[in-house]
């Protein structure tokens, strides 16, 4: 069978790959960009500890103990008093889960990226392909074949093609997909610097505070990073400010003077001293000092929020960007990116050595589109509670307007609530039939993450549950007391002849393990748990008949579609390759990836000037100048990209429109060329099944 085509080769696009071939299944990347990530420090990604474990089972556990740092606590401030602050649980060897919360992990995006290069150039069923553009995408019943253009320019044949390709996604305009949504709705200047500040290791999110200039609006976060960094996020008032190298170099002495308990230099106080050019960094004067500081990259990183209209169409899906934006209020959308990878591999996975249903195909968008809308919906909802400065309103909202207002913001950054907590896939097609669960054994819900409890393997070995996750389906046997016992007396007696059984008559790969306890559960409590950590069920005792039928509810309850082992007869272990000449999509049979005879056939795409999106980039360049120009630079390669999205402000945000907004495609951190309206603006709830967000347009 032809390999998986990943279109994109940033940090989503290298996880599908490299989680695909942890599952055997071959993938080529097609990446546009000669393959070299630049460095930037202000550019960094904060994991929460499911998209951590995801990212270490793939082979980069060292990257992100070496390059990242997990905080010690949380801190919030409001002008200069401490609202609340929450301790992290310290790593421990056996990383026992204890009361206090686990801490993300915050590192470099660069260094998760060549971190996932490192680990896919190690494997044997994934090539990267530089400097491959997408140009033209055609599928059939039996594949679908993809031309690029460039250096490696062809003609590409795959089972399926994922595209990955960022927020001006050319696999979406190809497919046609809309991507409606909001354009900046919020905006941040960035700082990444050397220092010392009063709190090591400790984020910090400050509002209101104490410094010329703030209003009651204004906020400061500061995040550490590994080397003694820290990444300094100023949110922007509404609007089109023009943030100039003088003006980002005042919020950081003023920050970093407010925060060691002096005052900093007002203009033409005589205070002497020029910065980070001169005399160690320091203003003098009588309590003016602002502490040493190394300046090492700047940039603004303006969000957008935005839902493709579908996320599957035929053998072709969206993840990453190129799916959905997002990212007020502290939710991250490379989170949201990594559990796109994790839940689709391992469907691709089924489907690739089984074949698959459309019901398990079609599970991933019903899924992950609906736990993105939902973290959508909530940042929407929360956004004019927050910035609006109307502590009125929000006090009939919520009683105890300032406690709840630091609960809310901290719920985005830390990964809990509506804002934060991983999702719980509550009304998913996968669900086991009725009567085929028992009720709630557990204190795990179904669909929701489980908890990651030590468990012993068929190998004597004890390691953590998530370490398992990703080959199969687990099968969790709570068993009090096997660690007392040899593991030769008890893998023989009780109930473990007869589950080792129905395990192995399962419908899908499945492994069995055994916890000595499981929160909420009994003795002789089964858990089916998804390759993704997502709870199936919990059983009463070994029940073959209910796990069967979990398992086929699991794997879309059908035999596929005639992609069996029969179609790929002699293609396991396939080179991934350009196949033979023959025909404008490729006439490679099982195993090849089938090349025309001439890279030129497919016509070239029109595309409308780069000026009508904006860039891609999490931090857009030094010191992000807004204005006329903002945008006009394209990500990456300069490409220039297809046709309009036809997204507008979907959430009757008021202001005036630029005449490039109804146009652009959204992206992650850039800046457009068409007023966004006053940020926080509500947008529909739309009910479930149907899409969150409108443009004016559809």
């Amino acid at each position: 069978m032809d390999p998986v085509i990943v279109v994109g080769a940033g940090p989503v696009g290298l996880s599908v790959a490299l989680a695909l071939a942890r599952l055997g299944v071959p993938s080529v990347v097609l990446d546009e960009t000669p393959g070299q990530e630049e460095t930037r420090p202000a550019r960094t990604a904060v994991l929460r500890p499911d998209t951590a474990a995801f990212v270490g089972r793939l082979g980069c556990a060292d990257a992100l103990e070496s390059a990242g740092t997990r905080w010690t606590a949380w801190r919030i401030m409001r002008r200069r008093r401490l609202v609340e602050r929450v301790a992290f649980a310290p790593r421990t060897p056996d990383d026992a889960a204890g009361p206090a919360p686990a801490s993300p992990v915050h590192l470099p995006q660069h260094a998760l990226t060549r971190a996932l290069r490192a680990a896919l150039a190690r494997e044997k069923l994934a090539e990267v392909v530089t400097g491959s553009r997408l140009a033209d995408l055609e599928q059939d019943e039996h594949g679908i074949s993809a031309h690029t253009r460039g250096p490696n320019g062809t003609w590409w044949r795959g089972s399926y093609l994922i595209g990955c390709d960022g927020p001006r996604s050319t696999v979406r305009k190809l497919l046609d997909i809309r991507f409606p949504g909001r354009t900046a709705v919020e905006r941040h200047a960035v700082a990444a610097l050397r220092c010392e500040l009063p709190w090591p290791g400790e984020a910090l999110l400050h509002r209101s505070p104490p410094r010329q200039g703030s209003g009651p609006g204004s906020e400061v976060s500061a995040r550490p990073l590994a080397d003694g960094l820290w990444r300094l996020d100023w949110l922007l008032p509404p609007g089109r400010e023009l943030v100039t190298p003088d003006a980002l170099v005042a919020r950081i002495r003023d920050s970093l003077a407010g925060w060691s308990g002096t005052s900093p230099a007002e203009p033409g106080t005589g205070s002497t001293g020029t910065g980070p050019d001169g005399d160690g960094n320091r203003w003098h004067g009588p309590g003016r000092l602002v502490p040493p500081y190394e300046l090492l990259d700047t940039g603004v990183h303006t969000v957008h929020h935005r839902l493709a209209r579908r996320w599957r169409q035929g053998r072709a899906f969206l993840a990453g960007d190129a799916a959905h934006l997002l990212g007020a209020l502290g939710t991250q959308g490379l989170d949201e990116g990594l559990r796109d990878a994790e839940n689709l591999a391992w469907k691709l996975g089924l489907a690739w050595h089984h074949g698959a249903s459309e019901l398990l195909l079609d599970s991933y968008q019903a899924e992950r589109r609906g736990a993105v809308a939902a973290r959508l919906r909530a940042a929407d909802q929360a956004l004019p509670l927050l910035r609006d400065g109307r502590s009125v309103r929000w006090r009939t909202v919520l009683p105890g307007a300032a406690r709840g207002r630091s609960t809310l913001l901290t719920d985005g950054h830390l990964g809990r609530g509506p804002l934060g907590a991983p999702p719980v896939y509550a009304r998913t097609p996968l669900a086991p039939p009725a009567g085929a669960a028992d009720g709630p054994l557990v204190e795990t819900v179904p669909g929701a993450p489980v908890v990651d409890v030590a468990v012993t393997a068929s190998d004597g070995s004890v390691v953590r549950l998530h370490d398992r996750l990703g080959q199969g389906l687990l099968v969790v046997l709570v068993a009090p007391g096997t660690t007392v016992w040899d593991r030769r007396h008890w893998q023989s007696a009780g109930l473990m002849p007869r589950l080792t059984s129905a395990v192995a008559a399962l419908p899908m790969p499945a492994e069995l393990l055994v916890t000595e306890s499981y929160p909420g559960a009994a003795a002789h409590t089964v858990l089916l748990v998804r390759p993704d950590g997502h709870l199936v069920t919990a059983l009463a005792g070994v029940r073959p008949e209910e796990m069967t039928a979990c398992a086929e509810a699991v794997r879309g309850g059908a035999h596929g579609r005639g992609a069996g082992a029969a179609r790929r007869a002699g293609s396991e272990g396939a080179p991934v390759r350009p196949a033979g000449a023959g025909g404008p999509v490729g006439a490679g049979g099982p195993g090849g990836l089938g090349t025309s005879g001439t890279s030129g056939a497919a016509p070239e795409i029109d595309r409308p000037d780069s000026s009508d999106t904006p860039d891609s980039s999490d931090v857009s360049g030094a010191f992000g100048a807004s204005g006329a120009s903002d945008g006009a630079e394209r990500g990456g390669s300069g490409e220039r990209t297809t046709g309009a999205d036809g997204a507008t402000d979907a959430g009757g945000a008021t202001g005036a429109r630029g005449a490039a907004e109804g146009r652009n495609g959204g992206a992650e951190g850039g800046e457009t060329t068409g007023s966004a309206g006053t940020a926080g603006a509500p947008s529909p709830v739309d009910p479930v099944g149907t899409s969150m967000l409108h443009s004016e347009s559809d």
